[in-house]
Protein backbone atom coordinates (compact mmCIF):
# COMPACT_ATOMS: atom_id res chain seq x y z
CA UNK A 1 0.00 0.00 0.00
CA UNK A 2 1.28 3.80 -1.59
CA UNK A 3 1.44 6.32 1.34
CA UNK A 4 -0.91 9.26 0.84
CA UNK A 5 1.40 11.97 3.03
CA UNK A 6 5.12 12.59 2.51
CA UNK A 7 7.12 11.52 6.00
CA UNK A 8 9.21 13.88 7.70
CA UNK A 9 11.92 13.23 5.00
CA UNK A 10 10.12 13.17 2.10
CA UNK A 11 8.37 16.47 3.65
CA UNK A 12 12.01 17.80 3.98
CA UNK A 13 12.92 17.07 0.40
CA UNK A 14 9.57 18.38 -0.82
CA UNK A 15 10.44 21.72 1.20
CA UNK A 16 13.64 21.90 -0.84
CA UNK A 17 12.16 21.28 -4.17
CA UNK A 18 11.74 17.59 -4.53
CA UNK A 19 8.86 16.03 -6.15
CA UNK A 20 6.86 13.60 -4.33
CA UNK A 21 5.27 10.25 -6.03
CA UNK A 22 2.01 10.04 -7.92
CA UNK A 23 0.59 8.31 -5.00
CA UNK A 24 0.61 11.80 -2.91
CA UNK A 25 -0.68 13.62 -5.79
CA UNK A 26 -3.83 14.65 -3.87
CA UNK A 27 -1.76 15.79 -0.60
CA UNK A 28 0.24 18.28 -2.88
CA UNK A 29 -2.86 19.81 -4.34
CA UNK A 30 -4.35 20.02 -0.95
CA UNK A 31 -0.97 21.40 0.09
CA UNK A 32 -0.31 24.08 -2.70
CA UNK A 33 -4.15 25.38 -3.58
CA UNK A 34 -6.09 24.36 0.00
CA UNK A 35 -7.43 26.86 2.57
CA UNK A 36 -4.23 26.63 4.62
CA UNK A 37 -1.84 26.93 1.53
CA UNK A 38 -0.48 30.43 2.43
CA UNK A 39 0.91 29.60 5.35
CA UNK A 40 2.21 26.28 4.85
CA UNK A 41 4.05 28.11 1.80
CA UNK A 42 5.53 30.78 4.37
CA UNK A 43 6.77 27.81 6.57
CA UNK A 44 7.53 25.64 3.93
CA UNK A 45 10.05 28.28 2.14
CA UNK A 46 11.56 28.66 5.96
CA UNK A 47 12.89 25.13 6.11
CA UNK A 48 16.11 25.47 3.66
CA UNK A 49 16.96 28.46 5.54
CA UNK A 50 17.43 27.00 8.80
CA UNK A 51 20.89 26.23 8.65
CA UNK A 52 21.76 29.53 8.11
CA UNK A 53 19.90 30.77 10.83
CA UNK A 54 21.58 28.19 12.86
CA UNK A 55 24.75 29.30 11.43
CA UNK A 56 24.46 33.19 12.88
CA UNK A 57 24.29 32.08 16.39
CA UNK A 58 27.87 30.87 15.39
CA UNK A 59 29.02 34.29 15.21
CA UNK A 60 31.17 36.14 17.56
CA UNK A 61 28.99 39.12 19.28
CA UNK A 62 26.41 39.19 22.14
CA UNK A 63 23.36 37.39 21.72
CA UNK A 64 20.99 40.22 20.99
CA UNK A 65 22.91 41.09 18.44
CA UNK A 66 22.95 37.48 16.52
CA UNK A 67 19.75 37.28 17.10
CA UNK A 68 19.04 40.40 15.29
CA UNK A 69 21.06 38.70 12.67
CA UNK A 70 18.52 35.81 12.65
CA UNK A 71 15.62 37.85 13.29
CA UNK A 72 16.24 40.51 9.69
CA UNK A 73 17.31 36.98 7.59
CA UNK A 74 14.27 35.95 8.87
CA UNK A 75 11.93 38.38 7.65
CA UNK A 76 13.94 39.37 4.35
CA UNK A 77 13.34 35.30 3.91
CA UNK A 78 9.66 35.80 4.22
CA UNK A 79 9.58 38.83 2.24
CA UNK A 80 10.84 36.82 -0.94
CA UNK A 81 8.62 33.85 -0.12
CA UNK A 82 5.80 35.85 -0.31
CA UNK A 83 6.66 37.88 -3.05
CA UNK A 84 7.69 34.86 -4.98
CA UNK A 85 4.59 32.25 -3.75
CA UNK A 86 2.02 31.97 -7.07
CA UNK A 87 5.25 31.23 -9.32
CA UNK A 88 6.29 29.22 -6.99
CA UNK A 89 3.17 27.19 -6.37
CA UNK A 90 2.76 27.25 -10.28
CA UNK A 91 6.02 25.66 -10.79
CA UNK A 92 5.47 22.88 -8.22
CA UNK A 93 1.68 22.07 -9.06
CA UNK A 94 3.45 21.66 -12.31
CA UNK A 95 6.40 19.71 -11.51
CA UNK A 96 3.46 16.91 -9.89
CA UNK A 97 1.96 16.60 -13.06
CA UNK A 98 -0.92 18.86 -12.10
CA UNK A 99 -2.40 22.15 -14.55
CA UNK A 100 -0.51 25.14 -12.66
CA UNK A 101 -3.70 27.07 -13.66
CA UNK A 102 -5.35 25.15 -10.29
CA UNK A 103 -6.72 27.94 -7.48
CA UNK A 104 -8.63 27.52 -4.42
CA UNK A 105 -12.24 27.03 -5.41
CA UNK A 106 -13.20 29.48 -2.30
CA UNK A 107 -10.55 32.35 -4.12
CA UNK A 108 -12.06 32.12 -7.47
CA UNK A 109 -15.87 32.20 -5.94
CA UNK A 110 -14.68 34.98 -4.09
CA UNK A 111 -12.86 36.98 -6.84
CA UNK A 112 -15.86 36.26 -8.85
CA UNK A 113 -18.22 37.70 -6.30
CA UNK A 114 -16.35 40.90 -6.20
CA UNK A 115 -16.17 41.07 -9.85
CA UNK A 116 -19.96 40.80 -10.13
CA UNK A 117 -20.46 43.52 -7.02
CA UNK A 118 -17.76 46.03 -9.05
CA UNK A 119 -19.86 45.12 -12.09
CA UNK A 120 -22.99 46.18 -10.68
CA UNK A 121 -21.59 49.05 -9.03
CA UNK A 122 -20.04 50.61 -12.08
CA UNK A 123 -21.85 49.32 -14.85
CA UNK A 124 -19.97 51.40 -17.68
CA UNK A 125 -17.00 49.92 -17.24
Amino acid sequence: MSRTRPGPLQWIGYSFGRTLPLSMQAWVREDLIGDRAVPRHLLRSMVPFLPIFAAFLLFPGELWLRGAMILLAVLLALFYAAAYMEPNRRRRLKAHGLSPDLQNPKKVARDEAERRAYERWHPNR
